[in-house]
């Protein structure tokens, strides 16, 4: 389905005395998500202080909602992030398209893509 929904599960794991600002990091990337991507509908992130990751899920109306968040406030704070904080494991959910699936691979991310199966979802 061309307009399916994306959904992106991904963490980052603060380095050292760097939790405070990935999570600062996050709240730019949550603001600039809200104001300017109308087809990312929905930011959730959490924070386990045990462990110092950054737990964030991402809600896009479809694969081009996806690739503009990828080339605009993913690509501009991605070279801050991984100055405190190691990617984790990215799990994309949808039909994200190859060379969306390349581009994520080639930033040296944890990237697993999973195309939708069935479901539910309650209103």
């Amino acid at each position: 389905m061309k307009d399916q929904a994306i959904t992106v599960v991904y963490q980052w794991m603060a380095k050292p005395g760097k939790s405070e600002e990935l999570v600062n990091i996050y709240r730019d990337v949550e603001k600039q998500m809200k104001e300017t991507e109308p087809g990312a509908l929905k930011v959730q992130c959490y924070f386990d202080e045990s462990t110092s990751t950054l737990v964030v899920y991402d809600l896009f109306a479809n694969a081009e909602a996806l690739g503009f968040h990828l080339g605009t406030t993913a690509g501009a704070h991605f070279p801050a992030l991984v100055k405190v904080a190691n990617p984790g494991p990215f799990l994309f959910c949808g039909d994200v398209p190859a060379e969306m699936q390349q581009a994520a691979i080639g930033m040296g991310l944890d990237a697993k893509f999973a195309p939708n199966v069935f479901g539910f979802e309650r209103t």
